[in-house]
């Protein structure tokens, strides 16, 4: 019987509910001993001319061991990080210590390093940093306009980048529509707020190299990162992953911070370490999303959906990082698994005065789905047509063959119509709507909301030549273990559980004899790291051909052991050893095969591309019309991501991901003042989700394999995060639709529930 496919527990577990993680925090290695802590002052205001910088108090406080600014940093010879694609404009660009100008609260202007962790707080006190207050640019459309200025004089613009050319917009997309509707949508910034917040070690060798431990999502690109930043050459640099509490796409690369701590240990010649605080991990570390969107949706009364037109505004923050590049993902994706005629996406990139945004769990591809659902939604109240039957009507049909986009996605296989119908079914949608109907009949103060999503998103993608891929070398010993080295970077997904499981079918190797390797940039050099949903489907199809051509080899040398042609051998994976055809009792075990030369394999796996999984959300709540206070009653997902190796971990990444996406749904928002001085710095007020505030979720299985590699699956990470977050919203909108509301944004609070409902009625109080 096969391993793959069970319930196999987490083999990580153990060792984090006994002896607990090691964060970065909790090194000991004895190159650190003696480490002195660097600490870090911090803008207080959003835009500002940087007059003066007065470290001298600092500098003579107790247990300081030194104080640098950004005039030391570009003294040293480091430039300044231009972004991070060429067609953006390439002079907004940001000093790892603020020099001249500060455009965010919270960013970095100075760094303090003292001998014990608690003194920096009160030495980072005595820091004092004069500043010519500028107007601040607060919000994106503030940005598009330069009411207030420019955050870059040089660049002439507050726009970074634009994808999709309007001026090829059609004139006339919407002709022949019966229905058309348009709503502006506000997908809100959001905070990432990992369990373990930031933080770093490092320490510089006698021979010249830098070791740097820092939480991450992939050593090699946090090392590539490094080595740009500091001018280093790559074989200088090696960088090490601890355990990582938590990322959530905000780890991945290097921030100014990191790349400052190591260059201190350089000038200092001594090792240094950094953890910031909660309300520095709010302030600083990239946010999410941050798009206002709108759009314009046309069709028939029947429901047929003719033509839709997504306009983005996204707020990339003080300095553009990767989320600029987003909007592009979000435009890739803007039809999601619906069959539109005529469809077209433009989206514009600006900066403000706030903390630059980055990825955030599915990145890009939530607000696409965000977009498109609701647009469903308002299309169906328009049209008069139920919401279920509107998207039955405009789903793409079932196919196995690829199917490209208008927008040049190629989705490798789907069917979305047997989704819908599966969550539908499993949720009891036609009793939903029958006691909907008579709570609405009687009047009651507690009204029910059904909302629905149907989503694709884009897994694994990657601009490789030949593909996006991924390696994976995998060892067997003399003593019968076996070690995998892998490019991808677990942080709470279970490789270390999966990846054993797949060595082990291949080479019968019990899985708690399997070790399993990543984050060090010595021991695996290449790796693509672990975000996009893409580990499974290229490092774990990757550890399943080490292990074939593993075997492979070993084929050729059990041959020669026994003295037999390698095409009359058989492997028999109960014992883990070869035998001959014929005469079982003549064998050679695979671990023998390792004692007289090393056995091992390095492979890459390539895709021929990303893959495209999708699903669909019924998510049930109740509201409180007297209040606008909601309850999350039921979330019914079918999310389908191919052939799933340990169902366990695959409910795991489901269960957080609709938790998460329900949460930004309610009432994660991160809050600046016109000013753009932030109003949600700590979790008294930037509120989530926590187990007492959801139900539990009902999965719906359901499997379609991709033949985009061998284990036929496709990524699982971030979608509960895509389908439930416009799944809940439709449902709060829906609970009180029949009271005049037709749209709230996100996040769907009390206050903003009620507004919608007094609005509706006339009230003067809204």
């Amino acid at each position: 019987m096969s391993i793959l496919g069970t319930r196999v527990l987490r083999t990580e577990d153990p060792g984090f509910l006994t002896t607990g993680a090691v964060y970065t925090e909790d090194v000991q290695d004895e190159r650190l001993a003696g480490a002195c802590y660097v600490h870090f002052v911090r803008s207080t205001v959003a835009h500002a001319n940087i007059l003066s910088i007065d470290t001298s108090a600092a500098q003579d406080a107790d247990g300081v061991v030194a104080v640098y600014t950004g005039k030391d940093l570009a003294d040293a010879g480091l430039a300044p990080v231009k972004p991070m694609m060429p067609n953006m404009n390439q002079k907004m660009v940001q000093s790892l210590l603020a020099t001249d100008v500060v455009r965010f609260v919270g960013e970095p202007v100075a760094a303090v390093i003292t001998k014990e962790m608690y003194q920096g707080e009160d030495a980072i006190e005595l820091v004092d940093v004069d500043y010519g207050i500028l107007p601040a640019v607060a919000t994106m459309h503030q940005a598009l306009s330069g009411e207030r200025g420019l955050l870059f004089p040089d660049a002439e613009t507050n726009v970074v980048v634009k994808f999709g050319d309007e001026s090829e917009s059609n004139p006339d997309l919407f002709e022949g529509c019966e229905v058309v509707v348009s709503e502006v949508i506000q997908n809100q910034r959001v905070a990432p707020a990992p369990m373990e917040s930031r933080s770093g070690a490092a320490v510089w060798g006698e021979d010249g190299r830098l070791t740097a431990w820092i939480p991450n999502q992939g050593a090699q690109g946090t090392k590539g990162a490094l080595v740009g930043i500091l001018g280093l050459r790559p074989e200088d640099v090696r960088i090490i992953t601890p355990d990582v509490g938590g990322a959530f796409g905000a780890k991945f690369g290097a921030d100014s911070e990191h790349a400052v701590i190591c260059w201190i240990a350089k000038q200092l010649g001594r090792p240094v370490r950094w953890s910031e605080t909660r309300n520095e991990n709010l302030l600083v570390m990239p946010h999410g999303r941050a798009q206002e969107q709108k759009v314009t949706i046309g069709g028939m009364r029947d429901g047929t959906v003719l033509a839709y037109r997504l306009e983005v505004l996204q707020d990339c923050g003080a300095y553009p990082k990767a989320g600029a590049f987003l909007p592009m993902l979000t435009r890739l994706m803007t039809p999601g698994p619906y069959e539109i005629p005529r469809a077209e996406a433009f989206t514009t990139s600006v900066v403000t005065n706030t903390t630059p945004v980055g990825a955030y769990r599915g990145a890009g591809r939530p607000e696409a789905a965000a977009a498109i659902d609701r647009a469903m939604d308002l299309f169906a109240d328009a049209s008069g047509v139920d919401p279920a039957e509107v998207r039955r009507k405009n789903l793409l049909p079932k196919f196995t063959e690829p199917h490209k986009t208008a927008f040049g996605a190629v989705y490798d296989s789907g069917d979305y119509v047997t989704a819908l119908e599966k969550a539908l079914a499993a949720a009891g949608y036609d009793e939903l709507l029958a006691e909907q109907a008579r709570r609405r009949a009687a009047g009651d103060t507690l009204q029910l909301g059904i909302g629905l999503s149907s989503y694709v998103e884009i897994t694994g993608p990657g601009g490789e030549a030949g593909g996006p891929n991924e390696n994976s070398t995998v060892e067997v010993h003399p003593d019968g273990t076996a070690t995998i080295l892998t490019g991808t970077s677990p942080h709470g997904q279970g490789h270390q559980t999966v990846w054993a499981m797949l060595a082990s079918e291949e080479l019968g190797i019990p899985i708690d004899k399997i070790t399993v390797k990543w984050g060090d940039t010595d021991l695996v050099p290449r790796g693509g790291g672990t975000g996009g949903s893409r580990s499974l489907q290229l490092g774990g199809a990757a550890v399943q051909q080490a292990s074939r051509e593993l075997l492979d080899v070993a084929r050729d040398r059990a041959a020669a052991t026994l003295e037999a042609s390698p095409s009359d051998l058989v492997f028999d994976t109960e014992a883990s050893a070869f035998t001959v055809k014929g005469d079982p009792d003549i064998s050679v075990p695979l671990s023998g095969l390792a004692e007289a030369e090393r056995l091992f394999v390095h492979t890459v796996f390539t895709s021929p591309g990303p893959t495209f999984p999708f699903g669909s959300h019924v998510a049930v709540v109740d509201v409180d019309t007297e209040t606008g206070k909601v309850f999350l009653r039921r979330v019914v997902t079918v999310d389908d991501a191919g052939t799933v190796m340990n169902p366990l971990l695959a409910e795991g990444q489901r269960h957080g991901g609709i938790a998460q996406g329900a949460a930004q749904a309610f009432l994660e928002e991160v809050v600046y003042d016109d000013d753009g001085n932030p109003l949600t710095a700590t979790f008294a007020d930037y509120p989530f989700l926590s187990a007492t505030e959801v139900p539990s979720f009902d999965l719906v299985d359901m499997e379609t394999p991709t033949s985009y590699n061998p284990l036929g699956a496709k990524g699982i990470g971030e979608a509960g995060s895509i389908g439930s977050t416009p799944a809940v919203q439709n449902a709060v909108i829906d609970a009180v639709s029949h009271l005049g509301v037709r749209h709230i944004d996100m996040p769907t609070s009390p206050q903003r529930v009620w507004r919608a409902i007094q609005a509706a009625n006339g009230s003067k109080e809204a």
